[in-house]
């Protein structure tokens, strides 16, 4: 993987890591078709390179994380994240497999734009406007939705802000529990990638080369995601997720078309 390669995955990945299109369903399709897809180091770097994004929230809602003695909130992202660490230690083999097939990623991507259409309209009312009313049981209910990500082309962010709106949280509130939990969820895959790429390829980690690309990864991702969740939601609160919803049937379908082509394999 080149330069030029590691900024296109990095923007990809700072743009739709907090918008419900699944960013890694993007990095999949972009890397299928720069015909990188088999390189081990590109699939460690679609994971490794969402740490970028994720510090990006810490950032943003630093008065959130920071004084550290809000021990419900972390408490409520502990056990939010509790089934997704479950089933990822149970699967994870299986998982890794569905995110090589570009097939499963377009299907799910077509299907998932069809939700998002009529969404707003299945949760009209909702109830709980402040993080502090979320109770440990709808953390975790919403912690059980985020699995629903583990299919490529779902999307963790459009899953769990379901799953908030689901538990009657407001559009806003869901989106930006859907943040936070993403920090707890994706350091903890973005560890267990980076430990399995020690244990089983660890020239991957020793090539300077490679530690340049996820550097420089990291520091775009976190670049564009801020810029991503300042609009995403300044947009939500306006318009809902029908624009969201289009955009995914369009790109599942013309996805679609590429692979009957053969252009996409």
């Amino acid at each position: 993987m080149n330069i030029i390669q590691t900024i296109i995955l990095a923007v990809i990945e700072g743009l739709t890591e907090f918008l419900p299109i699944s960013s890694t369903g993007h990095m999949i399709i972009a890397s299928a078709v720069m015909k990188i897809d088999q390189d081990p180091f590109v699939k460690l770097f679609e994971v490794a390179v969402q740490l970028g994004a994720i510090i990006s929230v810490i950032v943003f809602y630093y008065k959130k994380f920071f004084p550290l003695n809000k021990w419900s909130f972390y408490l409520k992202l502990l056990v939010a994240v509790i089934p997704a660490l479950v089933l990822g230690a149970l699967f994870s083999k299986k998982i890794d497999m569905l995110f090589e097939n570009p097939l499963i990623v377009a299907i799910m991507l077509f299907a998932g734009g069809f939700v998002l259409l009529f969404i707003d309209s299945l949760f009209k009312r909702p109830l709980i406007t402040a993080e502090g009313e979320i109770t440990y049981k709808k953390a975790f209910v919403i912690g059980i939705w985020q699995c629903l990500a583990m299919l490529p082309g779902i999307s963790r962010s459009a899953a769990s802000i379901i799953g908030g709106m689901q538990q009657k949280l407001t559009r806003s509130l869901a989106a930006e529990f859907s943040f936070f939990l993403a920090v707890p969820t994706m350091c903890a895959a973005t560890g267990k990638k980076l430990l399995d790429a020690y244990n089983e390829t660890p020239q991957i980690l020793m090539d300077k080369h490679n530690l340049f690309l996820l550097g420089i990864g990291n520091l775009i991702a976190f670049v564009v995601a801020l810029i991503a969740i300042k609009f995403f939601i300044s947009y939500l609160q306006k318009h809902g997720f029908k624009l969201f919803g289009w955009y995914r049937i369009i790109v599942g379908a013309v996805l679609l078309v590429l692979i009957y082509k053969g252009i996409i394999v």
